[in-house]
This record gives structure tokens, C-alpha cells and sequence, in this order.
């Protein structure tokens, strides 16, 4: 049933052309800590229902960077939006890095009493990204709830949320749609993220730590399945960058991009055939490289 209804949203799956690339030399001799050409995602996998009491959920993986993406379904609408008889309903995100995500222990944001700063702002991009996707009128009087919490980082969390967040987003409507809560499927688009970067004077594409931790530019962007953007950015690191090394990043994550909307709808069509995750194969799954 949830795979015919998206099928209804999505009657085929568009091949993308890319835009010719960027004078820049991609052949320099450079080796990526992993092995990977330049132009190499990780490998990715999202992993089904991993939270059963949220309305979708997603274990999402770029290499070694793992983050559990819930949406959970509010009947409820923020006060500002009745205060000013906002129609439609809201999407919201939440993000946060478990302790045990980092090589060092992470400290808990409420052992602190407030949000850090980069949590704050990387929780407004999951919701700006997933916002610009959905039409929110079609939602009803509800709020749509984006969790993102990483069990392991190892660079590109805030890509994986959105890419994650957008799977468990569509699992969560294709389930309000089955369930008749829905007249029309509110998702006008599929969004997906990667990160790109210059690491040893070469633009890479989807940074692990090693090299976002080197690199001299650092680049997140965010596209739609039709490879419009939705958010750039990007800055030099003590360094500066040049046009053509930033058209070739570009270049770079609309292929990455294209190549995750691809795994993204695979996922979500596969997702009304898997039952609930157990331990087993939560572990089997948390244990890939």
C-alpha cells in the first residue's frame, strides 16, 4: 500500500545530467584517507523503523557516521501560528550528538542548562531544508516533529540528518496517507545533503573526519531531487578558494546528491516491506563498514 502511494507521488525516477565540470585538476596525486576517488561518496545505508514508536523512523549511515532520524506526528500546530491563524501545520527539528559520539565524551547540552551554539544552528537547517520540501498546507493542523541524534560521528553529521530526516519524514507521511489521515501526499520533493571540500589542494566529495578536520575549504549543500538548491555553505578554513574550485564542489555534490536521491527512494520504498528492526539485525546493520 505505502510503496503504491509513492509511486503515485513519484511515477518515475528522473536520471540527472550534470553540468560540465569545473577547470580543475581532479587527476593530482593526493590519496583520501579512505581510499576513495575524488568524486566518491561512502558508502550509505538507511536501516527502517529503528524507533517503533515514532511515526517513521531511520537509522541512516554515510561511512561511519550514524544517526537515528525519527519524525513523529503532532495533532497540534505551534502558538504562534494560531495566534496569527497561520493555515496548515509546521516541521520542526531537533539535534543533538549522543556522548558516546565522539572520540572524546561529549557533554550532555543539559548538563550545561542550554543548547551549544552549533547544535542550535544545525537543528534550523534540518528544519529550513526538510520545510522547503513539503507542503506544509497539506499537512493539516499538525507539526512534524525531525529528531537527529548521532550515535557516531565521524564527519558530515548534519548532511546525514537531512538526508536521513527527509527518508523518515516520507515513511511518516506515506503511513499518515495509508491511515486516510491525508487527502493528498504533502512531500513535493525529496531533499538530500552532502558535503564537499578542497582537502590537499584537490575538491573532494563527502568528508570524513580526517578530512574535514585538514581541509582548507569545508562546503555543506543541499539540493532537491531535481538538483535545485535549497542551502550552500561554504567557507575557507584559514584559507581562501577560488570560482573555479568552487563551481567544481558544486559539481561534485550535485553528483553526490543526485546519487543519495536514488538510495533515498529505495529506502522508502522498502520500507512498507520491513517489519519491525530487532536487536539482531540493529546490530548487523550498526556493524557494516
Amino acid at each position: 500500500m505505502l510503496k503504491s502511494l509513492f509511486i503515485e507521488a513519484y511515477p518515475s525516477f528522473p536520471s540527472f545530467a550534470l553540468a560540465a565540470r569545473a577547470a580543475v585538476d581532479f587527476t593530482a596525486a593526493m590519496t583520501r584517507p579512505d581510499g576513495r576517488q575524488n568524486d566518491q561518496l561512502r558508502p550509505i545505508s538507511f536501516v527502517p523503523h529503528v524507533a517503533p514508536y515514532a511515526t517513521g523512523s531511520v537509522l541512516v549511515s554515510f561511512g561511519d557516521t550514524r544517526v537515528i532520524c525519527s519524525a513523529s506526528i503532532e495533532e497540534d500546530v505551534p502558538r504562534w501560528m494560531r495566534a496569527q491563524r497561520v493555515e496548515g501545520g509546521w516541521l520542526t527539528a531537533e539535534y543533538s550528538m549522543l556522548p558516546y559520539s565522539t572520540l572524546e565524551r561529549k557533554s550532555r547540552d543539559i548538563s550545561r542548562g542550554k543548547l551549544d551554539g552549533r547544535s542550535s544552528e544545525i537543528q534550523r537547517l534540518i528544519g529550513r531544508a526538510l520545510r522547503a520540501c513539503v507542503d506544509l498546507k497539506k499537512v493539516g493542523q499538525r507539526t512534524i516533529w525531525i529528531d537527529c541524534d548521532v550515535l557516531q560521528a565521524d564527519g558530515g553529521t548534519r548532511t546525514a540528518s537531512i538526508t536521513g530526516g527527509c527518508v523518515a519524514m516520507a515513511i511518516a507521511l506515506n503511513k499518515l496517507m495509508a491511515e486516510g489521515k491525508l487527502k493528498t501526499f504533502p512531500l513535493k520533493k525529496l531533499v538530500a545533503a552532502v558535503s564537499a571540500g578542497v582537502y590537499q589542494g584537490v575538491p573532494v566529495l563527502d568528508l570524513n573526519y580526517p578530512e574535514d578536520k585538514a581541509a582548507s575549504v569545508d562546503f555543506n549543500v543541499v539540493m532537491t531531487e531535481t538538483l535545485e538548491f535549497v542551502e550552500i555553505q561554504g567557507s575557507g578554513e584559514e584559507a581562501v578558494f577560488s570560482s573555479d574550485e568552487m563551481t567544481a564542489m558544486l559539481e561534485l555534490s550535485r553528483k553526490g546528491v543526485s546519487e543519495i536521491i536514488s538510495l533515498q527512494k529505495a529506502a522508502i520504498l522498502s520500507a512498507d516491506r520491513a517489519g519491525p528492526l530487532d536487536l539482531a539485525s540493529l546490530t548487523a546493520a550498526f556493524g557494516k563498514r
